[in-house]
């Protein structure tokens, strides 16, 4: 009873943005420049998880979700709660992988925020803060980046030194690497779910505790 309350709640928050959002092919003017050759920090794994992919949960657990998302989009915004609300009822059986889509105009900076976020060790609570203010800084057409960076500071991140790497040949190579694999995985729309590399089989929450919970069953 208590999931069915949960999943209903979350899928009342979404009712908004049902459909998730799509590639509007509109990338921040700082575009990253392709580097020569990547190592295999970057190139490692497959597809569906890099070794730079920021996690939360244990490494150990059955079952893997995938997100591929943007800081910007509003879908995103809505389900990381439930997403959160998984982990927290299996937090020995599952574990969320974040992979970065920047479909939105200003999200490519925005990740590169993060990227310098959790070079600081603080991925987690920059994301979050940006996720809870997302409307005082995302716009479809012209993103308040000015506004994002205070919200990353005031989440705890020394934005001199974020400055610094944010367009490193390593962060670089990060956001080449994640249109590659969008392009492999023909991703169009945030937030896109993958369990254990299986895609849903159709956008909702409910849809994706389902495959959840079928995954752990097994």
């Amino acid at each position: 009873m208590q999931n069915t309350v949960v999943i209903s709640l979350v899928c009342l928050l979404l009712t908004l943005s049902l459909g998730g959002c799509s590639d509007t092919n509109k990338q921040d003017a700082q575009s990253s420049s392709q580097s020569t050759k990547a190592d295999s920090s970057i190139t490692g794994g497959d597809a569906y998880e890099r070794p730079y992919s920021p996690s939360f949960g244990a490494e150990t657990a059955k079952v893997s979700i995938v997100e591929f998302f943007d800081p910007a989009c509003e879908a995103c915004r809505s389900f990381y709660p439930f997403v959160k609300e998984i982990l927290s009822r299996h937090p020995n059986d599952v574990r969320v992988v974040l992979r970065y889509a920047t479909f939105h105009q200003g999200s490519e900076t925005v990740v590169r925020m993060l990227e310098a976020a959790r070079l600081q060790g603080i991925f987690k609570s920059v994301l979050e803060a940006l996720l809870e203010d997302q409307q005082q800084w995302a716009s479809h057409h012209e993103p308040n980046l000015n506004r994002a960076w205070e919200i990353a500071k005031a989440a705890g991140l020394n934005v001199d030194s974020a400055k610094a790497v944010i367009n490193s040949t390593n962060i670089n190579q990060i956001l080449a690497q994640e249109k590659e694999d969008i392009r492999s995985l023909q991703i169009s729309q945030t937030p896109t779910f993958f369990v254990n590399e299986k895609p849903l089989p159709s956008f909702g929450a409910q849809q994706l505790y389902d495959l959840v919970i079928s995954e752990l069953n097994k």
